[in-house]
């Protein structure tokens, strides 16, 4: 079995982390593991463990013959059976089946917006559908989605997971804030992420719990959204109590030294901050939307979207109950090593591959 991981780019995104991340586990399962960002490469270019076959492949545009010509030449050479397109790489996979009949493409969906899809979007995806062999989706209203708006007759759920077997870099520099009252939000700065929100919450903590910090950590796109969201913190005269740090190769460092973890987010799919969460033994705090209360369950607080009230208010109990913070961190630490880790998943994701070659 030779299956090739397909993603746009290596940015710290969810989607590309799980790319990376079943290239490297595949490598030590089956006779190939590749992986191909078609677009960019990133700061995730240096997890790639040495036994996963990698091609950059410098896509400069959505059709671009000459990037599609080298990776056909690319899939004949190598023998490649299993394409595994991530998010919005469907589209140079499904160019790739005309080439190539026989290849199988799985179709990995990882993002809760998709049922907002509209337009040309949805018609190109919905036309792509057709030659997916299976869609993967991280939760179960995307299942449902799939189903009713797609025409792939294979959809099933399959959670995101976690690595707990890879090591730690640690940080050598100290980092800002008093142990027990460090806030963190790993999302990349854009919209659907809730900044803002999570800024306002944030103040009305920081008002009664002046130690309070807020460790943000995602890619900076310096661009409106950006904007909005300093602005809110200067507004709020939060500057010496929040900290971007931007993209970094080992969140799972400052993660660490955090104490509980939150998600603002409007839409998710099955985020994997909240995985990282968990390993790092955080309290959780987040909204309830996508597959989030799938994940937390009893282990976490719940909020609405946009409930500044409730958003600080769970905040402060965990930063004010360090009983209740730490028992249910280590709580939601269990769970996810139980539910979500590499060895969770492993065997389904084989079997999937194997069924699927075998139902051709």
């Amino acid at each position: 079995m030779r299956v090739l991981q397909l993603i746009d780019s290596l940015d710290l995104g969810g989607a590309e982390r799980i790319a990376v991340e079943y290239a490297n586990m595949l490598s030590k399962e089956i006779e190939g593991a590749y992986l191909c960002a078609s677009r960019f490469e990133g700061e995730l270019l240096s997890t790639i463990e040495p036994d996963v076959r990698y091609l950059f492949l410098g896509r400069k545009r959505t059709l671009d013959y000459g990037a599609i010509k080298r990776l056909d030449k690319y899939i004949k050479k190598e023998k490649i059976t299993i394409i595994h397109a991530h998010s919005t790489s469907y589209f140079i996979a499904t160019l790739l089946k005309f080439k190539n009949p026989s290849i199988l493409i799985l179709w990995h969906n990882h993002s809760g917006a998709s049922i907002h899809l509209s337009g040309i979007k949805m018609k190109a995806l919905r036309f792509c559908s057709r030659y997916f062999n299976t869609i993967i989706s991280v939760n179960e209203d995307l299942v449902i989605w799939a189903k009713k708006k797609l025409k792939s007759k294979n959809v099933v759920y399959l959670p995101n997971f976690v690595n707990f077997s890879k090591g730690i870099i640690p940080v050598q520099e100290k980092i800002k804030g008093e142990v027990g009252k460090r806030i963190v939000c790993l999302a990349n700065l854009r919209d659907p992420k809730g900044h803002r929100f999570l800024i306002e919450s944030f103040a009305a903590v920081q008002k009664e719990i002046p130690q309070a910090t807020l460790h943000i950590i995602g890619k900076d796109f310096n661009d409106e959204y950006s904007n909005v969201v300093k602005l809110s913190i200067q507004q709020n005269q939060l500057d010496d109590h929040v900290i971007i740090y931007g993209q970094l190769s080992n969140p799972e460092s400052i993660l660490e030294r955090c104490d509980i973890g939150v998600l603002a987010s409007s839409s998710e799919g099955l985020p994997m901050a909240l995985l990282e969460y968990g390993r790092a033994k955080l309290a959780v705090v987040v909204t309830d939307v996508g597959y989030c209360s799938e994940v937390v369950q009893d282990y976490g607080t719940f909020v609405s979207y946009g409930d500044v009230q409730a958003m600080s208010g769970a905040i402060k109990k965990y930063l004010i109950d360090q009983e209740s913070q730490m028992r249910d961190s280590s709580l939601f630490n269990v769970h996810i090593k139980n539910n979500y880790s590499e060895t969770h998943v492993r065997n389904q994701i084989i079997n999937l591959y194997n069924s699927s070659l075998e139902n051709i």
